[in-house]
């Protein structure tokens, strides 16, 4: 497994992340299987949130870690979120602090490796997020932090506040969702792909050393599915079943790749429950594209260049 250094520092992790929003799915024995596997593969990163079936993926996950004497504690990253309620989100001091004992129990450990933001609170106090990240790390319980759907704005007036530095942002990208790559493509051109949804997000983390984290990664717009095999992307899936033989992988394989090939060293989060899917999508971390089939399957996905 290709392994990145994570948010500007020396820690270095792997490419893809196991993202566990479908384990709820598995019985006992299949998720016990499913982890095996993604150990097998290098994917020692589990990315948990506590609105995840309201905790019972995590609370699922935790029993299969901690009844299995074969997994150690240290040999895995356990990332978390919080922030998000039933109708509201609430990035309050009090919140955060009873969301992370919350999922150390649901998770059966005594810390998280990362804790990050869900979603942006609109009546966020900075204040109280730097309170709370600071009882957090000074009692051991959360070791880094990180953001999730923030734009470049919201991340500075937190990290304003804040002694720790916020080192990932979890943000939906694919082929066929990709504005924080056509904005910077399209630059002053009087087209979609040129509207700037998110501050520049992309260009300002790369600036400020903090990872992208992509979720979504074969998602079609408007959450319409997955393009893989949709005939609604009849050109791009063409190109990726062509470049998968040239590769020696599969279209999901290519379609990992693409993200990954990225120069801000993106992290890809599988979303999947299906073993045979993981091992496709891990492949992608063994696959570099070149420039020019980098851009064909860009192209393909009804983007353009001025």
């Amino acid at each position: 497994m290709k392994k990145i250094k994570l948010g500007g520092t020396n820690i270095l992790v792997p490419s893809v992340i196991v993202g566990c929003m479908r384990l709820g799915d598995l019985n006992s024995t299949e998720l016990n299987s499913f982890i095996h596997l993604a150990l097998e593969r290098g994917c020692n990163f589990f990315d948990h949130a506590d609105i995840y079936a309201n905790g019972y993926c995590e609370e699922l996950f935790g029993d299969a870690v901690s009844g299995d004497n074969s997994i150690k504690r240290e040999n895995l990253i356990l990332q978390s979120k919080c922030g998000i309620c039933n109708g509201y989100y609430d990035l309050s001091k009090e919140h955060i602090l009873s969301s992370v004992d919350k999922i150390l129990q649901r998770l059966k450990t005594d810390y998280l490796d990362i804790l990050l933001l869900h979603r942006p609170d609109a009546l966020v106090e900075p204040e109280e997020v730097a309170e709370a990240f600071d009882l957090l790390q000074t009692s051991g319980k959360v070791r880094l932090f990180g953001v999730s759907n923030h734009n470049s704005g919201q991340i500075e007036l937190l990290q304003k506040h804040l002694k720790q530095n916020l080192i990932i942002n979890q943000l939906q990208l694919s082929i066929a969702v990709s504005g924080l790559i056509s904005q910077g493509l399209e630059v002053n051109m009087e087209t979609s792909g040129a509207i700037n949804r998110d501050g520049s997000v992309l260009d300002y983390c790369r600036n400020k050393n903090i990872t992208i984290q992509a979720w979504s990664p074969f998602q079609m717009p408007s959450w319409q599915g997955c393009f893989i095999g949709n005939p609604k992307y009849e050109a791009l899936n063409n190109v990726l079943r062509e470049l998968s033989l040239k590769y020696g992988t599969t279209p999901t394989g290519i379609a990992g790749a693409w993200i990954l090939r990225h120069p801000a060293g993106i992290q890809l989060i599988t979303g999947t429950k299906n073993p045979e899917r993981l091992k496709e999508i891990t492949d992608a971390a063994g696959i570099s594209l070149s420039r020019e089939d980098w851009y064909r399957i860009y192209l393909s996905a009804g983007h353009i260049l001025p």
